[in-house]
């Protein structure tokens, strides 16, 4: 045995070394940004399939492009929704919404209302257009940038702000990180930091919708880089092996915190191709062009809820600012790269779409721009009434051990009585458990 291990290192030492790949963008500060490499097909090229197709008879929507709007500002092409101007209308300023929403929240942690913040600029669509294309009792199972889904569903923006200050108001009672909001009320599942923890919680949920012989379907939003989490190639075999009725969307948007796609698997192909190994439906979709959006979201929703399978939608889009309020993307990226990105802006599109078919202008756009902007402003100053980080206005000390346990165990039971008789000495004559 040792004789053969010496004479395969020795046979060894004309062979080729190994060498490792590790990914590197094409951009890093300071170089000039270029996205001619992307192959971005016109819109309206690219066929619909049956919604109840086999997955095997539409692998090659896995590597194209869905796209509706032109570069015309017209609808193209089979995808085309058909969607009144009414609901246009009402996906520009709910994506119009977030947007202010967005930018007054991101100012309010800068001045120390809260501790942190998300932006989703430049992906508005992904969950605006998606939510609009869902029915309202649809489960939705979002990560941490799906702000327009709620505000899409109605949910009162004071309710969100309170969570993202922790103020007396939360209806979180200041468990959640800011922006990880729940509410069962609009089925919408609580949001976790764990990243990717919600792909198999939906498709359990939808299992268990199939099971009860209900008709309402799960939906799931995840970044590209938390598909490289177990949870996710987890959530592709149950969805797979029991034809779940669930959406997995896959927002794109090149970059994790501080590291692009590339450490996800992007280099070597698509992220809606990972459906073709499973053997589920697959589409990658133009992440800004809201009708592209809303068409296949629709598509999704028609074939899980005929019982015709789970769907993987990568949206292709752009992170046009910052991971988070802890970020700067200046350190890791070429700072010309949003100027730059070859699908534009999706508030953007919809609008022109909109001014070209002679349904919107430039001076009711403005308008819309100040109402959302004041609608914003009068919520959050409602909701700093209730506190903001750091000014003692927070739940009392007693929610602590609530919502926590259906029956709270003995040695939780100790613990509240313990902290309530410290309390009462060091303050006494206060309210034990304010």
């Amino acid at each position: 045995m040792a004789d053969r291990a010496k004479d395969a290192q020795v046979g060894g030492r004309n062979r080729p070394a190994l060498k490792l790949h590790v990914p590197e963008p094409r951009y890093r500060p300071g170089d000039t940004a270029d996205f001619s490499h992307l192959d971005i097909p016109a819109a309206g090229d690219q066929p619909r399939p049956d919604e109840a197709c086999a997955p095997a008879d539409m692998q090659a929507m896995a590597f194209d492009l869905v796209r509706v709007l032109g570069d015309d500002d017209q609808a193209h092409g089979a995808w085309y929704p058909n969607l009144d101007a009414d609901t246009l209308r009402t996906m520009l300023r709910n994506m119009a919404l977030v947007r202010a929403f967005d930018e007054r929240m991101f100012r309010g942690q800068r001045q120390g209302k809260t501790s942190f913040y998300m932006k989703s600029t430049g992906e508005e669509a992904t969950s605006v257009a998606a939510a609009m294309a869902l029915s309202s009792d649809d489960m939705v199972f979002p990560s941490y940038r799906q702000q327009g889904i709620l505000i899409t569903r109605g949910y009162p923006m004071i309710d969100m702000i309170n969570q993202i200050y922790s103020n007396k108001a939360d209806k979180l009672k200041g468990r959640q990180l800011p922006i990880m909001y729940s509410s069962r009320e609009h089925n919408f599942f609580s949001i976790s930091g764990n990243l990717a923890t919600q792909l198999p919680q939906a498709v359990g949920w939808a299992m268990a919708s199939a099971m009860k012989g209900d008709t309402r379907i799960a939906a799931t939003w995840v970044g590209e880089g938390s598909t490289a989490e177990g949870d996710f190639h987890s959530a592709c075999t149950f969805a797979t092996v029991y034809n779940a009725p669930v959406i997995l969307s896959v927002i794109n948007n090149q970059w994790a915190i501080s590291s692009f796609s590339g450490f996800a698997g992007a280099e070597r192909t698509t992220f809606a191709a990972r459906a073709l190994g499973y053997g589920m439906a697959g589409l990658r979709v133009d992440g800004n062009d809201a009708l592209a959006v809303y068409a296949a979201q629709q598509w999704a929703a028609n074939r899980a809820r005929s019982n015709n399978g789970p769907t993987v939608i990568e949206y292709f889009t752009y992170r046009a600012e910052g991971h988070s309020t802890s970020d700067d993307p200046s350190s890791y990226r070429s700072a010309q790269e949003r100027e730059e990105w070859p699908l534009g802006d999706p508030i953007m599109r919809l609008k022109k779409h909109l001014i070209a078919i002679g349904e919107w202008d430039e001076e009711r756009q403005e308008a819309m721009d100040r109402d959302c902007a004041e609608q914003v402003k009068l919520a959050a100053k409602e909701a700093e009434k209730n506190g903001i980080l750091g000014h003692g206005l927070h739940h009392p000390f007693r929610t602590m051990f609530q919502d926590v346990y259906e029956q709270l165990p003995w040695h939780l039971e100790e613990q509240a009585a313990q902290a309530r008789h410290e309390r009462e000495v060091k303050w006494p004559g206060v309210e034990p458990w304010a």
